[in-house]
């Protein structure tokens, strides 16, 4: 048995955006590599999104990521490719203590997923802590009781069905901020112009922040960044690696006419 006390890891994202120390700047880290991912880890971003949706991840991989960034400042974000009870818990069990959760359309959707990341009787999370790497395989003694103060729940708001149920949404207890994905977002409303999408999503940031959650998005041009902090954003994905990679890439060659 274990001689000494563990504790559950604190969540220094959380503890930043609780503080309000200025919009937090992040990464989408989609390659599926933990190579990449390592290498990312050592910039100054201060969290990487690691996607499950759309990136080539799966559970072990998501795990290797997060072993790569553990030595690193950057917080790891795990966005899994769906948000139900099972996907969660088992990012849960891996030692993600930050959750993007995808495709959020409704109060009861809200609430579903918060409960996916409470132990029961506050919630419906598997109990597994004992043989989880978040639990350091049960020297954290008391990771149940500990863990839920360490998380940090983003709810991805991308639907116009989404957009409608906003409000009520936030009100969810439980919920820490709410993440508008512009992208889909855009598709569902019947892709408007890209400024008047850029408008709905400020207006949305400015919401969220009044409602005192957390306020996210994803902008890859600086100028819209700007925009989405300005509006209220301090949670802001500013760049990709594999769009990164594609542009060195292609910008290498492009003084050789290739």
């Amino acid at each position: 048995m274990p001689t000494s006390r563990e504790e559950v890891p604190r969540n220094r994202l959380k503890e930043r955006l609780l503080a309000e120390q200025g919009p937090q700047l992040g990464l989408w880290l989609s390659s599926g590599s933990s190579l990449m991912t390592e290498i990312a880890a050592g910039s100054r971003f201060d969290w990487g999104l690691l996607d499950g949706e759309h990136g080539p991840n799966h559970i072990a991989s998501l795990a290797d990521q997060l072993r790569a960034i553990g030595q690193y400042a950057m917080t790891p974000v795990i966005r899994p490719a769906e948000t139900n009870r099972v996907l969660i818990k088992q990012v849960l069990d891996a030692g993600a203590q930050c959750l993007l959760l995808p495709m959020i359309d409704t109060p009861e959707d809200a609430a579903a997923a918060v409960a996916a990341t409470r132990y029961p009787p506050r919630g419906a999370r598997g109990v597994g802590a004992s043989i989880a790497r978040a639990g350091h395989w049960g020297r954290i003694r008391g990771y149940m009781e500990e863990a839920e103060a360490q998380l940090c729940v983003i709810l991805q708001v991308e639907t116009r069905e989404g957009l409608s149920h906003l409000d009520e949404i936030l009100r969810v207890e439980g919920v820490d901020g709410v993440f508008i994905g512009p992208a889909d977002l855009g598709a569902s409303l019947g892709n408007p112009p890209q400024d008047e999408l850029d408008g709905i999503v400020c207006e949305c940031l400015g919401r969220i922040r009044d409602a005192g959650l957390v306020a996210g998005s994803i902008a890859l041009e600086e100028s819209v960044a700007r925009e989405y902090v300005e509006a209220g954003a301090n949670l802001l994905a500013v760049a990709s690696d594999t769009d990164l990679f594609v542009r060195a890439l292609d910008g290498c060659l492009a003084g050789f006419g290739r």
